[in-house]
């Protein structure tokens, strides 16, 4: 009998197409493999109901961002007691709040820029104010970004001159991250239970590796693999990642962001979810090492579980 698969895709973040793309090329993938019944679905309240009709084996959470990769929706495949794929409801919301995440990286010696958050209820009416907290605290430039996006959703560097106007676009938030803004390389490492799967260098022709650079083929952003680093700084950012994927005790695949400055490894985010489309970075990881698309995709679905 065929394993049935379902794949949740899409959703309501602002990641819901590259959610949408990412469902597209994995369940072309799994079309192919005769083992397996596959069905899309895309969670708008009738969630449990479908579950329930389908009777999947396993869930394949493809989904990104807020209600999909921050515990909410596998709090729900938990109570179904249905098998899915990736992090658990603690490690998902653990790694999707990046202040909670920084909270516990730098309890464990991990590297990450300094920040300051900011809650719009409580926003100060002396602009200048804010902007001398900022410059003593943290110093020009700055990222301001929200504390629980992906896919660098909304996330500004800043100068003391555009600070305010960058805050203002993101007042829908309750409360924001105004984060040190780190130069430098940026580097990522996939981690795949619990082996270190390799790292991948990105050089974007853009500012810094946003929405679109990660996304758009246009934006030509490129990508390096091996990285041109010493064997020692490999297995150190590696060993980082693998560190970090263990701390919130992470499951399956994850990939984790960095900056590379003055021979130091600054972790940005950790990300529990990462996308599967024809840009992503994980598969181009996995393929350097051997690893084809379909035997990644196998990997993830026989990693799949409840009650963790």
């Amino acid at each position: 009998m065929k394993k049935k698969i379902l794949i949740l895709a899409g959703g309501y973040s602002r990641e819901r197409e590259i959610s949408l793309e990412t469902a597209k090329s994995v369940y072309k993938e799994l079309v192919k493999n005769q083992k397996y019944k596959t069905l899309i679905h895309e969670p708008k309240g009738n969630l449990v109901k479908n579950i329930r009709k389908f009777k999947p084996n396993v869930v394949l959470n493809l989904l990104h961002g807020r209600y999909g990769e921050d515990g909410f929706i596998q709090s729900i495949l938990e109570s179904e007691k249905v098998n899915y794929t990736h992090s658990g409801v603690l490690s998902s919301s653990l790694a999707m709040d990046k202040e909670l995440s920084k909270i516990i990286f730098k309890k464990n010696k991990i590297l990450t820029p300094k920040y300051i958050k900011y809650k719009f209820k409580e926003r100060t009416k002396n602009k200048k104010s804010l902007i001398s907290k900022v410059n003593k605290k943290l110093g020009f430039p700055v990222v301001v970004k929200p504390i629980n996006e992906g896919s660098s959703v909304s996330v500004y560097i800043c100068s003391k001159s555009n600070l305010l106007k960058n805050i203002y676009k993101l007042k829908n938030y309750k409360e924001i991250l105004i984060e040190k803004y780190i130069p430098g390389r940026e580097i990522q490492v996939a981690i795949m239970g619990k082996k270190k799967l390799g790292a991948i260098e990105l050089k974007p022709k853009r500012r810094f590796y946003d929405y679109e650079a990660k996304y758009n083929p246009n934006a030509n952003t490129e990508h390096i693999i091996p990285v041109n680093i010493s064997k020692k700084n490999y297995q150190k950012v590696t060993s980082i990642a693998l560190k970090a994927h263990n701390l919130l005790n992470c499951r399956g695949i994850t990939r984790s962001d960095f900056r590379f400055y003055k021979n130091k490894f600054y972790l940005l985010e950790i990300n529990t979810q990462p996308g599967m489309t024809s840009l992503s970075l994980v598969p181009e990881i996995a393929r350097f090492q051997n690893i084809s698309f379909s035997s990644l995709i196998d990997w993830i679905i026989k990693d799949a579980s409840i009650l963790r």
